[in-house]
């Protein structure tokens, strides 16, 4: 309605600031018309006819004089109201400006031909590359009456080439129905919705699909497609570019299309000489929701239009070269690089890589680099453009290479290397290029005597390889070993070479020429950015051996490791590891510069390096005093001697090297503590300024304007829906506090929550406090006596432990310990807070919600470190649980439900109405217990005692659904002595999955002759020794009609045996109604026997089983052995079954005590609630010697373990019927 609003507004404005002379204002009106039964877009119209005659009525249209210029102001207002350019209103006086022409369809074949080969131009390009022009789109008409010439004379010309240039940038006119022609030649044969055009002046909408099946062949979707646009490109021309783009079957270059439209009308505005040009038909993409119409056809690569097909070009040489590059790359890494067990991932990965979206080779180049990265995660391995710089390797000389003078080789140690003795006995060695080993070995009696012999007593050792530029790394363990004891050896580093196939390790060198420095002294490397190679990786080890401290710029990064090779079919290089480089520590070395200890500019590292050497000289002294003050002030004695012993272990092991001022040093100390007491609560830091400490004062009663400050700042209540008090405070106050506004207290803020049913006690922002008034608070949730223990202190400054009770005595009314607590916690939740939370879940008075807290201390002390300004923070008190007598954890509490702090409101809501709901569940459940149960006798007893629970707080604490169940069933279950009796909770969205009984449909004779092949095995053992299994019971209904099968394919096999075994071990029971029938096969036609009685409670009816007078078949009879076989798998009617025939004695039973299953049970809807309760509703009556079977089971005769039973009855019947004989 605004477009409408203001496209009237618009054509008012401009016809009132040209009116002169008489014009019909229902000129306006009569374009409304039209682009209301025709433009594409009538969404955008609705309301706007209504509102134009308004404005004529109102008079606000007046007229304009000359038509040319009303034209261009309708064209104007129009197309700015709407805004769409493809309005246009034009003015022609002479009347119609449309000729008449003969439809295409219509015209002679060759005349069509030659119309076409004007619009149709193709070739074959160098690098066999087809390129198709076509500058009109013909329809679905003209391609069936020359689609077949056309396909031999042009498209079979470019099916043999490798990829394609479709050429649209001249293509301005179309129709439709040759769309879904064009694309379906470069898609499969299965159909795709590729585009919906609605029309408007129809009010009809048509899909478009490729087809299935067309004249020639396919371009298939494994060669490349490139579409070549323009700003000219129009129209179905668009399409086809749009959907190729989107179905990714072609990468679009040029420019951005025209923006036209599928169908465009120039209609006449009603009896006048002006007509609008209006879109009638608009395109909405099934496969992006969206239109490429006024927009236009956005390129995948922009270019110009006269270059695009050179562009093509390109792009195409790049794609084709693909394969040969991902080859190329593939032998490198199989030949090359070091991690040969990766090498099997990375080439499986590159060969299955999409490389569809490439256009240049800078796009092979990154997609290459982020798929070999993202999966090596080796930096190292890389490709750059071959114009890109990269390390050239020089060989260095080796000692070959030295003269034999020795005036000679002394001069050149003279140059080589910078020998200084600085103040306070620091030695400084400055040297700037690595030598190979059999170098320094030549030199090795010029080094000791001009360069070593110098500085080996000095006190500390500066090695300045600031402007070092590396060498090989032959001379690198040498060196190392300089700086090392002789014993025992230290292990260096190992390199596998894959170019050798050669793993080395590289420890401590004995032998050495001069004296070692050894491993006591401080050592100090400067670096820079120009440090390199050989020079990086002495710096990166005497880091690593925790033998040196770093000082200066990050380093070059570059590493003599790699061998770079020129990849075939593109201008690029990839650079591949050949040695892996593995610490000390087992860490890969994978480059990146070495990172200093300390970061100064170069030029700033000596005098850094001077002030670190006199800081180091104070660490000592300060790690033995933290240790000290462990000692005497941490909670857990046994803890702070292993730190002490932790701290001088690794001051010992030049692990504080890295430490270079105090603010490292104090985190080098907090995270040694942390780690190895395990306390998160330790704390080393640095402050230029004391830190505060607290001394205990007599607390101060607040004045009357600080009392009502506290009780706002503090402490937030509310009453919730359901009666349910809130109270959050998020600072614990001293006790002394509150007891000094106690009464103020109660009367402002525990007098509202009182009387509520329950409550909710937020602490997720508690972050601290005191923790002398948890006593007096936790006691408002217990009642008086008896006196509860809460948890226990130990102080280490008294060595004493002090038992924290609740108080007898307090002002105000206590909250009832039988109404339920909640407790909301959060990660900020810290200190006191923490105590009272863990001391109330400790004692089962209160469900915690929420996240873990901090684990805060109750009391911690903040101590100076030697004098310095490190100071160090002590938990000097420790709380030891009421209930276990050990100490709380230091990792926070855990609540009961673990949830975000944020969501912790909300489920306790949950909870709080579903425990509202657990007395009315317990109800329902009671009183379908009572009427449905089949023992009687106790169902309702067992109603009554399960109120009984409830109301004595056994489901105080339940929290959810499953919780319920759990419960429940095992109440139920105790209760009844019965574990058939069980609940099920079903949510909303499974309800639809609770299985029912579904009719049985009667198979044909033949299938069902099948089946019970399948369903009943047979077999005669030795001594005519008859075997039936079967494993449910069918209904009575079903036997009787399918008895004849059952007798001829089943029971006549076993007829006509000795004895019977009946192998029931595996029978999950089933109907009831079949029992009868099968148990009267074992009994005489003239003995009329009742089997059993069964009672059925819901009901109150008592059944009698007997014997069936007739029958199918031959009976079994009475005089020849029985014997059954049973497991714990046995039950329900199989138990009935097995409990009757030995009841009557008519079967000797074999095997395990059955499940103790029930006959028959029934799932009930707990008061239309989402859980049901399974009750067994019939039940045998028994017999007079004894009880029933339901829940308790069948007891054998004879008991073995299932797996021998049959071995048993076969071992019994053979010796009974031997006996015989």
């Amino acid at each position: 309605m605004a477009r409408v609003v203001y496209l009237v507004v618009v054509l008012i404005f401009f016809t009132n600031a040209l009116s002169q002379e008489n014009f019909q204002p229902n000129l306006v009106l009569d374009m409304a018309n039209v682009l209301l039964d025709n433009y594409c877009f009538p969404e955008n119209l609705i309301g706007m006819k209504e509102a134009i005659e308004q404005a004529i009525r109102n008079g606000e249209i007046l007229q304009i004089s000359e038509p040319g210029t009303l034209a261009a102001v309708l064209t104007a207002g129009v197309q700015d109201a709407l805004n769409d350019p493809r309005l246009i209103v034009s003015y022609h006086p002479t009347g119609s400006v449309f000729s008449q022409s003969l439809p295409l369809a219509d015209l002679p074949v060759q005349q069509l031909l030659l119309m076409i080969h004007n619009s149709v131009h193709y070739e074959i390009l160098e690098g066999n590359i087809g390129y198709l022009r076509i500058d009109h789109i013909i329809g679905e008409d003209v391609i069936q009456k020359v689609g077949a010439l056309l396909v031999k004379g042009i498209w079979s010309n470019i099916m043999g080439t490798s990829s394609l240039i479709l050429d649209l940038r001249y293509s301005t006119t179309g129709q439709v129905s040759g769309i879904t022609y064009v694309v379906s030649y470069f898609c499969e044969t299965d159909p795709i919705h590729i585009d919906t055009i609605y029309d408007h002046p129809s009010n009809s909408t048509k899909e478009i699909w490729t087809l299935a099946s067309l004249l020639g062949e396919r371009y298939g979707k494994d060669k490349d497609v490139i579409v070549l646009t323009s700003r000219y490109t129009e129209g179905v021309a668009e399409d086809i570019a749009y959907i190729l783009k989107h179905l990714h079957r072609a990468i679009i270059v040029g420019e951005r299309t025209a923006g036209g439209s599928l169908n465009i009308d120039k209609l006449k505005i009603g009896e006048s000489n002006f007509y609008i040009t209006v879109p009638v038909a608009r395109s909405i993409s099934p496969i992006t929701g969206q239109s490429w119409e006024v927009n236009g056809v956005f390129p995948c690569v922009p270019t110009r239009a006269d270059e695009a097909l050179d562009k093509a070009k390109s792009i195409l040489s790049v794609r084709s070269a693909v394969p040969k590059v991902v080859q190329a790359v593939t032998e490198i890494l199989k030949g090359y690089y070091s991690f040969t067990d990766r090498v099997p991932t990375l080439l499986q990965h590159i060969s299955f890589t999409d490389y569809s979206a490439l256009t240049s080779e800078e796009d092979l180049i990154s997609k290459l680099n982020y798929e070999l990265q993202s999966v090596s995660e080796d930096p190292r391995l890389i490709i750059k453009l071959t114009d890109e710089s990269h390390l050239t390797i020089e060989d260095s000389p080796t000692a070959n290479n030295l003269p034999n003078d020795l005036a000679l080789l002394q001069a050149l140690v003279d140059t080589v290397f910078k020998v200084n003795i600085l103040a306070e006995n620091i030695g400084y060695l400055r040297f700037d290029e690595f030598a190979d080993a059999s170098v320094l070995v030549k030199l090795g009696p010029q080094i000791v005597n001009k360069v070593w012999d110098p500085i080996k007593n000095t006190e500390n050792l500066i090695i300045d390889i600031r402007y070092n530029t590396g060498g090989p790394s032959t001379a690198v363990p040498l060196l190392l070993s300089y700086f090392h004891d002789l014993s025992p050896p230290v292990y260096f580093f190992t390199v596998y070479n894959r170019l050798t196939n050669n793993t080395t390790e590289y420890s401590t060198i004995p032998n050495l020429r001069g004296q070692p420095y050894g491993s006591k002294r401080g050592v100090y490397v400067l670096t820079s950015h120009h440090t390199t190679t050989a020079a990086e990786e002495f710096a990166y080890l005497m880091q690593s051996l925790s033998r040196a401290t770093v000082i200066g710029e990050i380093t070059s990064g570059t590493l003599l490791h790699s061998r770079s090779f020129q990849i075939e079919g593109i201008n690029a290089v990839i650079t591949v590891p050949v040695i892996n480089f593995i610490d000390n520590n087992g860490e890969y070395w994978l480059g990146g510069g070495v990172v200093p200890d300390a970061i100064v500019l170069a030029e700033e590292a000596l005098h850094k390096a001077l002030e670190v050497i006199h800081f180091h000289g104070d660490i000592y002294k300060l790690i033995e005093s933290t240790a000290n003050l462990m000692e005497v002030h941490y909670a857990i004695p046994e803890v702070s001697a292993k730190i002490s012993s932790v701290l001088q272990t690794k001051w010992s092991d030049g692990l504080y090297r890295s430490v270079v001022d105090y603010e490292s040093l104090a985190s080098q100390l907090t995270s040694d503590l942390q780690e190895t007491s395990g306390d998160h609560r330790l704390l080393v830091f640095f402050s230029d300024i004391e830190p505060e400490v607290h001394e205990d004062q007599s607390s101060k009663v607040p004045s009357p304007e600080e009392l009502n400050y506290i009780i706002e700042a503090l402490f937030k209540t509310e009453i919730m829906p359901g009666n349910v008090g809130y109270l959050r405070f998020d600072m614990m106050a001293e006790a002394e506090i509150i007891k000094a506004v106690g009464p103020q207290l109660i009367n402002r803020v525990w007098n509202k929550l009182l009387n509520t049913d329950m409550l909710i006690i937020d602490m997720r922002y508690n972050t601290a406090g005191y923790s002398t008034a948890i006593p007096l608070l936790c006691s408002y949730f217990f009642d008086a006596e008896p006196i509860r223990h809460l948890y226990t202190i130990f102080d280490r400054s008294t060595s004493g432990t002090s038992p924290i009770m609740t108080i007898p005595q307090i002002l105000g009314q206590r909250y009832s310990p039988k109404k339920d607590l909640f407790i909301l916690t959060s990660h900020m939740t810290g200190s006191a807070a923490e105590a009272f939370t863990r001391a109330m879940k400790d004692l089962e008075r209160a469900t915690v919600i929420g996240e873990p807290t901090v684990g805060g201390s109750l009391s911690v002390g903040t101590y100076r470190i030697n004098n310095s300004n490190l100071y160090v923070s002590i938990p000097n008190q420790v709380v030891l649980s009421a209930i276990t007598g050990k100490v709380w954890s230091v990792s926070g509490v855990e609540p009961h439900i673990i949830v975000q702090a944020n969501d912790a409101m909300s489920l306790v809501h949950r909870i709080v109405n579903f425990r509202l709901r657990i007395s009315s569940i317990l109800q329902n459940v009671g009183q379908l217990v009572a009427e449905n149960y089949a023992f009687d006798q106790i169902s309702a007893d067992i109603s009554t005692k399960l109120i009984s629970l409830y109301e004595s707080g056994n489901y105080k604490k339940i929290s959810s659904e499953s919780e319920l169940v759990k419960k429940l069933s095992n109440d139920l279950q105790a209760l009844s002595g019965d574990k058939n009796l069980k609940v099920a909770y079903a949510p909303e969205n499974s309800k639809d999955h609770i299985l029912a009984a579904a009719p049985f449909q009667i198979p044909s004779p033949e299938v069902f002759a099948d089946l019970i092949k399948f369903s009943f095995h047979t077999d005669v053992f030795e001594n005519n020794i008859g075997y039936l299994r079967f494993d449910m019971f069918g209904e009575s209904e079903l036997i009787i009609q399918v008895s004849d099968l059952l007798v001829e394919h089943v029971w006549k096999k076993i007829i006509n045996t000795n004895a019977l075994i009946l192998d029931l071990r595996y029978n999950i029971g089933g109907s009831t109604s079949g029992i009868a029938v099968f148990a009267s096969y074992f009994f005489d036609e003239n003995q009329r026997i009742i089997l059993d009685k069964i009672y059925n409670q819901p009901k109150n009816t008592t059944t009698e089983l007997w014997t069936l007078g007739k029958l199918r078949g031959e009976r079994y009879g009475v005089k020849k052995d029985v014997v059954i076989l049973t497991s714990s798998m046995t039950t329900g009617a199989a138990e009935e079954f097995v409990h009757i025939l030995k009841k009557v004695g008519r079967a000797l039973i074999v095997g395990e005590t059955t499940s103790g299953g029930c006959l028959s049970s029934q799932t009930f809807n707990v008061a239309g609630t989402q859980f049901y309760i399974t009750i067994p509703t019939s039940r045998s009556e028994g017999s007079p010697d004894g009880p029933s079977w339901e829940g308790v089971g069948v007891t054998p005769h004879i008991e073995e373990a299932a797996s021998h039973a049959l071995e048993k009855a076969k071992e019994i019947l053979q010796s009974h019927l031997h006996g015989r004989t």
